[in-house]
């Protein structure tokens, strides 16, 4: 197996350093608070293309031979490394073709197409597309371009955990990070853990495709996939082999979160950070906000926000998600009586209790055989589960069925 080394990771800072930005670390007061540590950000977010991925892939390109950059490149992605594929690319002046799955979110898709790039769409997770690049590898000859089961790769990702280091003076106790293939956290455990033996890394993956979750389990690396995820950039159903060797030897932890989860965090970050993180770039954020991993009191925690390339559609979903899991948006159904003032009864009974309606839709038809009846879909806006359960009690109260939705 290959072997990635701190060096390694130095000689690809230096490659990319007129590239990649140095990405801000800032600190979350509120995160800090809840949990009793000092919570920091690594903002890949606000990287070129939006993502880390421009790391690893502008090392890779750098280290083609001649040959294999006349050849041309072809990569697959969920979308992030599409882009820094694109964008290295483009710099070299080498042709591109990207392969992604037709899930990919349309702002990675337009992104992509605007560095340049031939995008081709297959599948519905990143393994899809894989097996679609290697198919039109084949036929073409380019020089395929792995997102995370290769050297280069991993050692770009890995700088920026020289970056961390450096801008919290080396007063690091854990870096929280996310997984999909295995790419960024592979890299920055190899940099982290030889700058600092005792730092912990702790990977964090969707609990619909926990791949390296189940291989760290079985000691090999094993393939999984429950559901697709609104975490496209980890949505990897087999996680590479080199990554999986570095991540058995050097990473301590995976914990997964659940979609709802993902949402929350994604919320959090835009409210309380004025940060938009797409879904990967926010489960280490969820995987504080639920407890899948409690840090000590004081401890210095580092979050690795992936990337920020969110589709504004995605985005609008995820907030209606994220508000229901807090207890601040409430949808139900009900019964109200077919004539003037049916609904008014109530609607007067949420208003007292300071519940804002958001939406009220009623079928005017007889239901289950009732006549004098029609049924009501009511959105609530609401402050905590606990002002939920007030105005439910109320309606019932009141002789008004409430079926949840």
């Amino acid at each position: 197996m290959t072997k990635v080394t701190l060096q390694d990771i130095k000689n690809a800072r230096e490659t990319i350093k007129d590239i990649v930005k140095k990405t801000d670390v800032l600190e979350s007061v509120k995160l800090s608070t809840m949990t009793g540590a000092n919570v920091f950000y690594k903002c890949e977010n606000l990287q070129k293309t939006g993502s880390f991925k421009v790391r690893g892939a502008c090392n890779k390109i750098a280290n083609l031979t001649e040959q294999e950059k006349a050849n041309g490149v072809i990569a697959s992605s969920a979308g992030n490394h599409a882009q820094g594929v694109a964008l290295g690319a483009r710099m070299s002046g080498i042709k591109a073709t990207i392969v992604m799955p037709a899930t990919a979110p349309l702002a990675k898709v337009t992104a992509t197409k605007g560095y340049g790039a031939e995008v081709v769409l297959n599948g519905l997770v990143y393994d899809d597309a894989y097996a679609k690049a290697v198919e039109l590898q084949k036929e073409s000859g380019a020089t395929f371009l792995h997102p995370f089961n290769d050297k280069e790769v991993i050692a770009g990702q890995g700088t920026m955990a020289l970056e961390i280091f450096e801008q919290l003076n080396d007063k690091v106790d854990t870096i929280l990070c996310p997984i999909g293939g295995g790419g960024i956290i592979a890299g920055v455990a190899v940099a982290a853990k030889a700058l600092n033996p005792n730092v912990k890394i702790i990977g964090v993956q969707t609990a619909n495709i926990p791949s390296m979750q189940e291989s760290f389990k079985n000691g090999k690396v094993t393939t999984a996939f429950k559901d697709t995820t609104i975490a496209d950039g980890i949505a990897v159903k087999t996680p590479g082999d080199m990554t999986f060797e570095i991540i058995k030897e050097l990473v301590d932890e995976v914990v997964v979160v659940e979609e709802a989860e993902i949402a929350q965090g994604m919320l959090f970050l835009m409210e309380n950070q004025k940060v938009v993180a797409e879904g990967s770039g926010a489960v280490t954020t969820a995987a504080l906000l639920n407890k899948k991993y409690v840090p000590q009191e004081g401890e210095n925690v580092v979050c690795i926000i992936s990337g920020g390339n969110v589709d504004v559609n995605t985005l609008y979903r995820v907030i209606g998600t994220a508000l229901a899991k807090e207890g601040r948006r409430y949808a139900f159904n009900t019964v109200i009586q077919d004539k003037p003032g049916g609904l008014a009864e109530l609607t007067k009974i949420i208003s007292e209790h300071n519940g804002n309606i958001l939406s009220a839709n009623l079928a005017r038809l007889s239901i289950g055989g009732a006549l004098g009846k029609q049924s009501a879909e009511i959105v609530l806006e609401t402050f905590t589960r606990e002002h939920i359960s007030e105005i439910t009690e109320a309606v019932k109260n009141a002789g008004f069925e409430i079926v949840e939705i």
